[in-house]
């Protein structure tokens, strides 16, 4: 996979963030995870290290509010932004289109999972049960534990996809009590069916 950011665009877009309002660390790394619709969630050893680099070039302040450090764009860090306002329209494109290949790509091992599933449970289904020693059927040796394995990881992608999903209608203010209802129904549906 290709890098997210081209060398040194994240810098700037952690300037694009910091314009919106002052925030500590994680709030940043956090921000950059919804951006993305969590397909992408940079390390604090990425973030951290950019963040002191801003504020050495005066574009940004940081404060103490507690125990967390807040961060916040200067005006030389706005007056960045504004000379570098077609690079930041450029970025926000490729953070579009960064966002579709990485989901794109969580999509397709989504669907190579689900396939695996299928056709383990259906080899499960026509494999031969052996019995136990009170004569009731077993399963074959070893199917049921990577079944369950493949079965969990499918959830918990699924998971992933579904929050970030339900993040991006929410901050659209698509997510109503009717959405949340059919997302209820659906998922018990999906869980009888097994």
């Amino acid at each position: 996979m290709s890098p997210v950011f081209a060398h040194g665009h994240l810098r700037l877009y952690l300037l694009v963030l910091l314009a919106d309002h002052p925030m500590h660390g994680y709030e940043v790394i956090t921000a950059l995870g919804d951006r993305f619709g969590g397909t992408y969630v940079p390390s604090a050893g990425t973030v951290y290290p950019r963040l002191s680099k801003l504020e050495e070039d005066g574009l940004v302040t940081k404060t103490s509010d507690g125990r967390k450090t807040v961060y916040a764009i200067t005006d030389a860090g706005r007056a960045e932004l504004d000379a570098r306002a077609d690079e930041v329209a450029q970025l926000e494109h490729g953070v579009a289109d960064s966002v579709k290949s990485l989901a794109d790509g969580v999509r397709a091992s989504v669907g190579a999972a689900m396939q695996s599933l299928r056709a383990d449970l259906a080899a499960a289904q026509h494999g031969a049960p052996t019995k136990d020693t009170a004569g009731e059927p077993t399963a074959v040796p070893g199917t049921g534990v990577r079944s369950l394995r493949d079965a969990e990881m499918a959830v918990a992608v699924f998971r992933q996809q579904l929050r970030a999903d339900l993040r991006r209608r929410a901050a659209r203010g698509t997510l109503d009590d009717a959405a949340v209802q059919r997302l209820r129904d659906g998922l018990e549906a999906l869980r009888k069916s097994f």
